[in-house]
């Protein structure tokens, strides 16, 4: 197989004009991802009903119990079981899309997610419903690292940044989802449960359809080319070619031809040789750093309410309007993101939020406190969007999917223990130690993608050349 042959399909792809066929294929594998991000974020909307429930004492923890620091706010062990289970998911099991292929591991992985996320909505301990939070969270790892994967490969370069922005503004709608069934159930036993069970029960009934949906969904002829699988490549972008040309009405301008793609199967060691190793470090470190902010305002934000002084009751209402912030920074994003360089996105993003918490942390009115929320939310969706088109980009197809889930990975892990750093910080220093933490978090992420190559508006070949 010759690199011509990627060459000519890669170029096929990327003259396709914006169509249905092409945001119909954005908006099924966002829907997908949407039961993922319900998933990460109803934590911190359901802890206050796990610790009414008795979940994090010693005797319901068992032998969790003994590991001291992760007791620490509550739902400590909780959090980090969420991130080990995410970490084991990108890190050790990354690479399946690369082997198996796109489609089929993003739809097997969502029904790993359906399965144990329903047993652990039953869960009567603390120790059983981290074991299998650990369990779910290995589906979901997998599923998100192919999901960038997969976008990256499915959309013409000239439109990747928006159908980034516009998969994670479909993705984000699960956050204020999450918040408002919290706050309507809280306190109730909506079906005679919990309503903490019956909030994470909601995502995996959803999860059940949006699959049926997204089976619609083609593999990527960029990763059937690297198999030798010619004929299906040629057959899917063939079929996509012509229903843009039905949708337009007007006949596809030729492919411009560039340098193709080294075909064969990638290995963990290339992440790691003289053209990408500094890619590999500085993304790797990058995402240890952006996750502190990322996911320290937004899971913990009902609790850093009530530690500026807000009522738990107040603060989930709060945290429920800034929730609603979620999907339209992606949006708004949507307007500029293959406009602007891929790296300013990012970076204005991240200096954005370092001074919004900062702020945050020396306010104690409620308005300005949810005014300074949304601030906040917006800025860490916009550089969310950017930098998981980013990380995409950067790698060749051969290792893409093992690539982004190595350096995702570094994420994971950083959360589960920011988790932990963040609890520790509320208890001795209170908000403004978690405020410092966040903000020189986002400068030492913002400095590593500095140093990264340029990508907006370029073909995925010439990124990987």
């Amino acid at each position: 197989m010759s690199t011509d042959t990627a060459a000519e399909i890669a170029a096929r792809i990327d003259r396709l004009p914006p169509s249905r066929t092409i945001w119909m294929m954005v908006i099924l594998l966002s829907l997908g991802g949407i039961f993922e991000f319900y998933d990460l974020f109803f934590t911190g909307y359901v802890a206050p009903g796990m610790v009414k429930s008795g979940l994090f004492t010693p005797e319901s923890l068992g032998a969790l119990a003994l590991l001291k620091p992760l007791a620490i706010a509550g739902v400590g062990t909780f959090v980090f079981c969420t991130f080990a289970g995410l970490w084991l998911g990108s890190f050790l099991f990354g690479f399946v899309a690369d082997r198996f292929g796109r489609r089929v591991v993003f739809t097997w992985s969502l029904i790993w997610y359906i399965v144990c996320t329903a047993i652990m909505a039953f869960q009567s301990t603390g120790l059983a419903l981290d074991i299998w939070r650990v369990i779910a969270g290995i589906g979901i790892g997998v599923e998100l690292v192919t999901l960038d994967t997969y976008i990256s490969e499915l959309i013409p370069g000239a439109k990747r940044g928006r159908a980034f922005a516009v998969n994670q503004a479909i993705m984000f709608c699960a956050v204020p989802l999450v918040a408002f069934l919290a706050y309507v159930f809280e306190g109730s036993t909506p079906f005679g449960l919990d309503y903490w069970r019956v909030v994470i029960l909601a995502g995996s009934i959803g999860a059940v359809v949006v699959w049926i949906l997204r089976r619609h969904v083609p593999e990527s002829p960029r990763w059937l080319v690297q198999r030798g699988r010619l004929e299906e490549a040629e057959r899917i972008t063939a079929e996509l070619e012509r229903k843009v040309i039905a949708e337009t009405g007007a006949p596809l301008p030729p492919p411009v031809v560039r340098l193709g793609e080294h075909i064969g199967v990638g290995a963990a060691s290339e992440m790691f040789a003289p053209q990408f190793r500094k890619r590999t470090f500085l993304l790797s470190i990058f995402n240890m750093a952006q996750v502190i902010g990322f996911y320290g305002f937004a899971a913990w934000v009902p609790t850093l309410l009530v530690q500026r002084g807000i009522h738990i009751t107040a603060s989930l209402q709060y945290a429920f309007i800034i929730a609603i912030a979620n999907p339209f920074g992606p949006l708004l994003g949507a307007w500029f993101a293959d406009r602007l360089e891929r790296k300013t996105q990012i970076c204005v993003g991240l200096g954005v939020m370092g001074v919004t918490i900062l702020v945050f942390s020396q306010m104690t009115d409620a308005t300005t406190l949810i005014a300074l929320g949304v601030l906040f939310t917006l800025a860490s969706n916009i550089m969310s969007f950017a930098y998981h088109g980013y990380q995409a980009e950067v790698f060749p197809t051969r290792i893409r999917s093992r690539a982004v889930g190595f350096v995702y990975s570094w994420s994971r892990i950083s959360a589960a223990f920011a988790g932990l750093i963040i609890g520790n910080l509320l208890h001795y220093q209170g908000v403004i130690g978690v405020a410092v933490f966040i903000a020189a978090a986002m400068v030492v992420a913002a400095a590593m993608v500095l140093m990264g190559p340029a990508t907006s508006g370029r073909a995925l070949e010439d990124i990987s050349h």
